[in-house]
């Protein structure tokens, strides 16, 4: 099966589509070690996007939140506590960090996070809302904030 590869401009309007649930089950935020994907859709349900929210086994202020298209196309990917990420050209960029998709490279690129949009990356939970909001999550699912997050 050949890879699907889109183009800046379609990618681009994947990213600032308006997402929805597909059902209103609850999820738990992951606890260490933990993973969640949630399915997402347009809202004429043509396309199809998922939610994943990893943390770290023992650091447990790692964590990535990423937003998914054609089931294995990256469109965003925030990387909070994780390793420095070393780009195409060379440039090291320290965590937190936003991966974009960019055409030809895929999320191979990463730039350091705007602390506008992602206020505290400590906070895992505000920094998980505020991805949602970049990704243009607006009727979010239903996470269900645990006591140790």
């Amino acid at each position: 099966m050949a890879d699907v590869v889109l183009t800046q401009a379609d990618a681009d309007d994947l990213l600032a589509m308006d997402k929805y649930r597909t059902n209103n089950q609850q999820h738990a935020y992951p606890l260490g070690g933990g993973y969640l994907s949630i399915d997402l859709q347009s809202h004429d349900k043509s396309e199809k996007f998922i939610l994943n929210i990893s943390r770290g086994r023992i650091d447990l202020t790692k964590a990535t939140h990423q937003t998914r298209a054609h089931k294995t196309i990256i469109l965003a990917r925030l990387d909070i506590a994780g390793p420095t990420h070393r780009n195409p050209d060379g440039v090291e960029v320290p965590c937190p960090h936003l991966h974009l998709y960019r055409e030809g490279y895929g999320d191979k690129w990463a730039a350091p996070i705007d602390p506008s949009v992602f206020t505290n990356p400590n906070d895992l939970w505000q920094t998980l809302q505020e991805f949602i909001t970049f990704c243009n999550i607006v009727d979010p699912p239903d996470i269900q904030k645990r006591l140790f997050v």
